[in-house]
């Protein structure tokens, strides 16, 4: 038997209003060029100056995951060629990096894993190739410098995960951390969060590593899954047939769903990694870590403990809804004003989560503020109006005109009827006029009567109490089974006195 050993490292664009050792604007979207200036564009006599709202970022991430911040950190230049990087080099961290061995806790498999994070790096991010492939143009790129000098995280886990489900909860759980922290905006289609994957293979409970492959540039959840299925295959594969693995960089192919190679596998010496002579090391003060430490926010998985506990949630129930900050935010206020959590809890991952879907949203843009869905929560709890009518009129409504539900109520006449005098007088009109199907019920075909009630909700437009409808037809029904019954005894004894007297 044999499992895939994974290691991931993580990209974070930070979401600094500048770049990281120049005042350039950080923004995504702009034109392409429109956002550079000598440093930038490494053109000789520039100095960088370090972003110390980047270095801040860096630390409120060290904190969360209890890495250990070192308080003494060095700038190297990690050296190699690419069109999209003008200096030639990259600054990053190397040896000294700015945190390392930390943790982060996911819930996989109905357990508790704790993955490690082998270091944290503060860098700058490299310009953007873009591939002109039109077949009616001769090939070309071009180059665009407003992402030059972004600053970047780079998180390295260690090689603790062992399944691509797993590698896929990390990467999901360490997007969210970094969306709680209101770090790094987590969009993967953007490219402001992307990872790279290590993997190797080896037998089941072996210390020993095998030789690992690394795939670049995973911008989605499904493709890390993917790609990692396909690249633990086909090392075992190769396992199995006794030929070797090679140590090189691949990437993942989503047109031909399969992992291919790039070029062999760099290592650190390779890039002639020597400090930065342009910066000095970075020296963080321990008074500064306590301030950051004071404005952590309560993170995932600390939310989900307390939603659990405080709320009665369930796990999964508690998992989706701490999702982000925002919708977890939503949650608590739509609990605390209609005193129901588990019904809002309901209506939020069922009818809200839909809703957002299609419209293709996030919570904060959802029309309705938390009080608006309390209050249609309540009329359904207090029997103003039913569950059907609340999910397929009044929800729908709302969301449309942005009223509140006690409104759209009382302007649609959609208020629900209890009066059992009404009901009765419905259910004895609709067993008349289907007579066919209350001879069926006292025969003992009691599933008519479903269609019965049916009936006299459709009379009422689905306003009428469903459970008091249902309780009132099949007790009609059953009166006149029960007079149909002894009507039939009645007749029975009369014969058989009639039968008595003619033999005597």
């Amino acid at each position: 038997m044999y499992e895939p050993v994974i290691g991931l490292e993580i990209h974070a664009q930070l979401l600094t209003k500048t770049k990281l050792f120049c005042g350039c604007s950080a923004a995504y979207g702009n034109p392409p060029n429109s956002l550079t200036c000598p440093m930038c564009l490494g053109l000789p006599g520039a100095l960088p100056v370090l972003n110390h709202e980047a270095v801040v970022m860096a630390v409120k991430l060290a904190l969360a995951v209890k890495a250990k911040i070192h308080l003494c950190s060095v700038f190297s230049r990690k050296n190699y060629f690419y069109p999209d990087l003008p200096k030639g080099y990259q600054v990053t961290q190397y040896q000294h990096p700015i945190a390392s061995e930390g943790r982060l806790r996911i819930g996989y498999n109905g357990s508790i894993k704790a993955i490690g994070i082998e270091r944290i790096n503060l860098e700058e991010d490299a310009g953007k190739s873009i591939h002109d492939h039109r077949p009616e143009s001769p090939e070309k790129t071009y180059l665009d410098f407003n992402r030059s000098g972004v600053p970047l995280l780079e998180i390295v886990s260690k090689p603790e995960i062992n399944s691509p489900s797993e590698a896929v909860e990390f990467l999901q759980l360490f997007r969210t951390v970094l969306q709680y922290l209101e770090i790094c905006s987590g969009n993967m289609e953007e490219g402001t969060f992307r990872c790279d994957a290590n993997l190797s293979v080896r037998k089941k409970w072996a210390q020993e590593m095998g030789v690992k492959a690394e795939i670049k540039n995973i911008n989605s959840f499904r493709f890390l899954q993917k790609a990692l299925e396909y690249e633990a295959c086909r090392q075992m594969e190769l396992i199995k047939a006794g030929k070797p693995i090679k140590q090189e960089t691949r990437f993942w192919d989503e047109r031909q769903n399969q992992t291919l190679p790039m070029r062999s596998k760099e290592e650190a010496h390779d890039y002639r990694y020597f400090p930065e002579p342009d910066l000095p090391p970075l020296v963080i003060p321990e008074k500064l870590i306590k301030r950051i430490k004071a404005t952590l926010p309560e993170l995932p998985q600390e939310k989900i403990e307390r939603f659990k506990q405080k709320y009665k949630l369930p796990p999964y129930d508690a998992k989706i809804l701490s999702a982000s900050r925002d919708l977890a935010d939503y949650f608590e206020q739509t609990a605390v004003e209609s005193n129901n959590p588990k019904q809002s809890s309901n209506w939020i991952m069922r009818d809200v989560l839909q809703y957002l879907k299609e419209e293709n949203m996030d919570i904060s843009q959802f029309p309705l503020p938390p009080k608006y869905l309390a209050e249609l929560i309540l009329l359904v709890e207090n029997k103003k109006i039913s569950l059907r009518i609340a999910k397929e009129k009044v929800f729908p409504r709302m969301t449309g005109t942005r009223k509140r539900a006690g409104r759209i109520v009382k302007e649609e006449g959609l208020s629900q009827i209890s009066d059992v005098s009404q009901i009765e007088k419905l259910a004895r009109k609709t067993i008349k006029r289907n007579p066919r199907l209350v001879q069926q019920y006292k025969g003992g075909k009691v599933q008519v009567l479903s269609f019965l009630v049916g009936q006299v909700m459709k009379e009422t437009k689905g306003t009428a109490n469903p459970q008091l409808v249902n309780k009132i037809l099949k007790e009609a029904l059953n009166s006149l089974s029960d007079s149909s019954s002894s009507k039939r005894k009645k007749l029975n004894k009369l014969k058989q006195t009639k039968h008595t007297r003619q033999t005597k």
